[in-house]
């Protein structure tokens, strides 16, 4: 799939040393990029989630904890 991303021109030439260090394309520097944003916010998702449910399931300890 194609995407067009317009980027300021500092981050663009940034972006161009990274993929140059690294021997990667440009785009393949950014789909690392994306890849990592979005699994790292999956992540932080999931752990809420996980927070959430051991907060609701256990409410009466941990209340009893707090006293």
């Amino acid at each position: 799939m194609v995407t067009t991303v317009n980027l300021p021109e500092g981050l663009h030439e940034r972006l161009k040393q990274l993929a140059e260090q690294e021997h990667r394309s440009m785009n393949a520097t950014i789909v690392v990029a994306v890849e990592e944003y979005v699994s790292a916010r999956s992540h932080r998702a999931r752990v809420r989630d996980l927070a959430r449910e051991v907060a609701e399931r256990d409410a009466e300890l941990l209340r009893r904890l707090a006293e």
